[in-house]
């Protein structure tokens, strides 16, 4: 295992990806074998590659961006401390800054408004998709995926935690897909072509006639089960 620091993260529809200290060659070969170890994550995804203070030049990102390139990654950004590194990247056309979404502003307390709700509860990273996923679309996120909608065949929904399907799964999910077996999988009527936890893979059965219910699929004695939701 690499001893390299790299930690990942959603930005709008890609990834960043910050690369921590430590000579270049050792840095990107970490890289790539973190994108190997995690294939069904990363294929298909863009990314915004953070380098800090490091001097690049055109020709260390490109063969970056080539590499990346042959696993299905595209890299759209080098965002860095250096000079020549911003330089060599826009010879490369690609961006060198993230537009930050502007922070919510707190509304002002009206005279008989009801106070914020405060919560003990630590909640955790995630996406809301409130539309119907259909063929071709793909969800791609580090934390949780939840969509509101259907999820049809040829749609897939990769995300590193867990994932809920308000409406009907039939196409393909993976959950915990950076490792965590813990992961589980909801909707309210489980029919999909591949399911995948970690790294257990399911494919459900037709069952003609049978009524949809509202089940949770996870992992038990290293297999995927689902059982009804609202059971556990």
């Amino acid at each position: 295992m690499s001893d390299v620091d790299i930690s990942i993260k959603g930005v709008g529809d890609g990834l960043l990806v910050a690369l921590g200290p430590g000579p270049w060659d050792k840095v990107e070969d970490a890289f790539l074998e973190t994108i190997l170890a995690k294939q069904d994550f990363f294929k298909g995804a863009v990314i915004a590659l953070q380098v800090g203070d490091r001097n690049l030049d055109r020709d260390d990102i490109r063969n970056l961006r080539d590499r990346l390139a042959q696993h299905d990654v595209t890299l759209r950004a080098v965002l860095g401390e250096s000079a020549e590194t911003t330089r060599s990247a826009r010879r490369l056309d690609l961006e060198t800054e993230l537009t930050e979404p502007q922070p919510a502003q707190t509304p002002t307390k009206e005279p008989g408004e009801l106070p914020p709700i405060n919560s003990d509860e630590q909640g955790s990273s995630g996406v809301l998709i409130k539309r119907t996923l259909r063929n071709g679309r793909t969800v791609r996120h580090m934390g949780h995926v939840v969509v509101i909608g259907d999820v049809n065949p040829g749609a897939h929904v990769i995300a590193g935690g867990d994932v809920l399907i308000w409406g009907r799964l039939r196409g393909t999910v993976h959950a915990g897909a950076g490792g965590d077996v813990e992961a589980i999988v909801c909707a309210l009527d489980m029919r999909p072509m591949q399911l995948r936890i970690a790294n257990q893979v399911a494919i459900t059965p037709e069952a003609a006639g049978a009524r949809p219910r509202p089940e949770v699929a996870f992992i038990r004695e290293g297999q995927i089960v689902a059982e009804e939701w609202g059971s556990l």
